[in-house]
């Protein structure tokens, strides 16, 4: 069996740089495997959810959002940033509903990604949903954006052309294409939707 030890840093002390109202910045002192110290600064994040939201004939839920440190539109899956005490499945019930108005009968887990593993502790878990049923969208205050659905050759293909840069969609993207080909499995729990 192999160790990581000599891979491995070991934390020793942390600063807080900025503790903003949605992001918060640390330097750590780390003692790395050679024993030298250095630091590490990064963004801790409460972690998050994304859907990837599969209607009865197989298109799936989109979303398009302005997104402004990437000074762009971008396509996206459903997601957002798990609040205090609350489990992924519950966040990824609750984000569904506030952004794209839909309830799903039937929930999937697929992976947890680390999105921007040299900067963030940030997680963000992916989840599969189906059997939707249309209710009503509930954003946050402040929140603008325009849901609406591809088939998935139509999602892969913008995937391949450049067209999704979000790098959850890309990587939940890959785990459609496998999913619909066979390649991978997922175990559907069916779950009573959230009012």
């Amino acid at each position: 069996m192999s160790t990581d030890k000599h891979l491995v840093e070991e934390p020793v002390s942390r600063e807080e740089l900025l503790k903003g109202k949605f992001l918060h910045v640390v330097r750590d002192t780390v003692r790395l495997p050679d024993a030298s110290l250095t630091t590490r600064e990064f963004v801790l994040h409460p972690g998050a959810v994304a859907v990837v939201p599969l209607l009865d004939d197989g298109r799936i839920v989109l979303e398009r959002q302005f997104r402004h440190a990437a000074g762009g539109v971008m396509i996206e899956i459903p997601a957002g940033k798990l609040d205090q005490g609350e489990g992924g499945l519950a966040c990824g019930q609750r984000e569904l509903l506030e952004e794209t108005g839909y309830v799903a009968g039937e929930w999937a887990y697929a992976f947890t990604m680390n999105p921007t593993v040299a900067y963030s502790d940030e997680k963000i878990e992916i989840w599969f949903a189906r059997g939707l049923k249309l209710q009503q969208a509930k954003l946050d205050q402040g929140e603008f954006l325009e849901v609406f659905t591809a088939t998935p050759e139509e999602f892969l293909r913008w995937c391949g052309e450049g067209k999704v840069q979000d790098s959850k969609t890309l990587a939940a993207a890959l785990w459609l294409q496998n999913v619909l080909s066979g390649a991978w499995k997922l175990d559907w729990k069916a779950l009573p939707s959230i009012p």
